[in-house]
């Protein structure tokens, strides 16, 4: 099909640009041993944006502050929480990514110790592995995949704000350094959307952010995108149909309850609705064609319950409270198989 059909055809013949794209789609068949040398956005797996998938909260805290290895799940269709396995120890500020199709808990903070420690949750076990550790202590950190590799950006190690970044390759179970972000960054936002890896807001121990940045994984260089219209620490973010949304966190003064929308064609940010309450350490994720925003902590109480965005009524509404956590959780969504 690709030789017979498309490639004969006179509007691909007659453009260098389809040429070399029929080119690469042709190597990347016949040569399987090497298309791990070949992956780009064009060979990353594509996710309708109606998919469903089950929202994992791990970790945080309790209302009373203590630390939790607990884990929870959420059903969309059912519109309950359920408990899930534990994780192998306590984390609060954790990083959280799904790749191929597992749950990776990355660092935080057990009340201790700022944790290197990464564990792994298969959904058909229902079992946590523990994988390599990373090369630095990180809490507070954000976690995004790109490519099937994982990248790790930020956080705080108990005396500093980072600005370094770790990307994990499964295949061998290995961290390796790549490009530093241009600025430290602790409890920033961080997630993946098309070829990038976007880091944004957070703080360095003196001033919080609304700048942002992000990560060419072909380049490997960092550079700076549009600020958002509010500085956030602490705050949401998740990618929904080509764009990246953010919410809540804590600008300095107060805890937040607004939200806004970056959108990578105009490079331009723009509010939407507020959420019902204010948010600082909200988990944010895209799950069918909503956002579930959950738990965070208002600047009184840790908070157990969860709100849906819906974009084309640009509404936010309660959905069913967590039954196991007040605030601090790190979230994250496998599809449905």
């Amino acid at each position: 099909e690709l030789v017979d059909s498309i490639a004969s055809e006179n509007l691909i013949k007659n453009s260098h640009r389809c040429r070399d794209l029929i080119d690469e789609a042709k190597d990347y068949h016949l040569m399987p041993e090497r298309r791990h040398l070949m992956q780009s956005f064009r060979t990353s797996l594509r996710i309708k944006p109606d998919v469903v998938g089950v929202i994992y909260a791990i970790g945080g805290l309790t209302k009373n502050g203590y630390f939790l290895s607990t884990v929870e799940f959420y059903d969309p269709q059912i519109e309950k929480w359920k408990t899930a396995k534990a994780m192998t120890m306590l984390r609060s500020r954790v990083g959280v990514a799904v790749m191929d199709n597992k749950l990776y808990a990355i660092g935080g903070y057990n009340g201790t110790e700022r944790l290197s420690a990464v564990e792994v949750f298969y959904p058909k076990t229902q079992q946590w592995h523990k994988v390599s550790s990373l090369k630095w202590k990180r809490s507070a950190v954000g976690a995004a995949t790109l490519n099937n590799q994982l990248y790790v950006c930020g956080g705080y190690d108990g005396i500093t704000s980072l600005k370094t970044v770790e990307r994990y390759i499964p295949d061998k179970d290995k961290w390796v350094m790549v490009t530093s972000m241009t600025k430290q960054r602790s409890a920033a936002g961080v997630v993946a959307l098309d070829e990038y890896i976007y880091a944004l807001g957070g703080h360095d121990g003196l001033f919080i952010f609304d700048s942002g940045e992000r990560y060419d994984s072909i380049t490997e260089q960092w550079t700076s995108i549009t600020p958002m219209l509010t500085k956030r620490c602490r705050l949401g973010v998740a990618t929904l149909k080509g764009k990246i949304y953010v919410a809540g966190g804590y600008d300095g003064s107060k805890f937040l309850q607004t939200a806004e929308v970056y959108d990578p064609q105009t490079k331009q940010w723009s509010p939407i609705a507020p959420m019902n309450v204010m948010r600082s350490r909200v988990a944010l994720v895209a799950n069918g064609s909503k956002l579930y925003a959950i738990g965070g902590y208002d600047g009184v109480s840790n908070l157990r319950s969860v709100e849906v965005y819906d974009p084309e009524l640009d509404q936010w509404s309660f959905v069913a409270s967590m039954c196991s956590h007040e605030g601090g959780v790190g979230a994250g969504v496998i599809p449905k198989s």
